[in-house]
């Protein structure tokens, strides 16, 4: 009797885990005046951009970030969030838009190799900072960012890989802002990059 109560307690706890981990991927934009994940999201990465050179977060301090977690042979869901991102870089001034870097991370790092990305982010105007890096690098980064994805190479070459969907606004000093959700539009990502500069 005792070991089918643990097992209840145990089952009920898994539960409960799963479904505050669920809460956080599918959370939506936060509330206007709210700037904290509740958990720490960002920090350190090590990835390679789309001209060969090795970067660091380091790299982006002194300017925000816009950060996007998606692959390059996605169909539909990331092409058009990073033109509605460049819709929302539009829509800021020259100044404003001088201190916020779009920057695109692949979670397929195996066909997003440093050429595919450079032929990637040049269809965009202005072009994402292309990141990949290693299976390693590439899932360090999206640990930090705690963006979920998963590749089916079981499906061939053309495999889908699924991955959480938002973007990431990073501060100057490269410490977590506030997150938009994939179809939040132009407008009111340029109204949150722009409150934050």
């Amino acid at each position: 009797m005792r070991l089918k109560a643990t097992m209840v307690y145990l089952t009920v706890l898994v539960l409960l885990v799963m479904a505050g981990g669920a809460a956080l991927i599918l959370r939506q934009s936060p509330p206007a005046g709210e700037a904290e994940a509740p958990v720490p999201i960002g920090g350190p990465f090590t990835l390679v951009d789309e001209t060969g050179r090795t970067v660091t977060a380091d790299d982006f301090k002194g300017r925000m970030m816009l950060v996007y977690f998606g692959y390059t042979f996605c169909p539909d869901v990331c092409p058009t969030s990073l033109q509605r991102a460049d819709a929302a870089l539009a829509l800021l001034t020259p100044d404003e838009r001088a201190q916020v870097r779009l920057v695109f991370i692949t979670v397929d790092p195996d066909r997003d190799t440093v050429a595919q990305m450079r032929d990637y982010v040049a269809l965009f105007d202005p072009p994402p900072v292309g990141l990949t890096g290693t299976k390693a690098q590439v899932a360090a980064a999206a640990k930090a960012y705690r963006v979920y994805y998963q590749t089916h190479e079981d499906q061939g070459p053309d495999y889908p890989v699924d991955h959480s969907s938002y973007y990431y606004l990073m501060g100057k000093d490269g410490t977590f802002v506030t997150f938009f959700s994939h179809d939040a539009t132009p407008e009111a990502m340029a109204e949150g990059i722009r409150k934050h500069l």
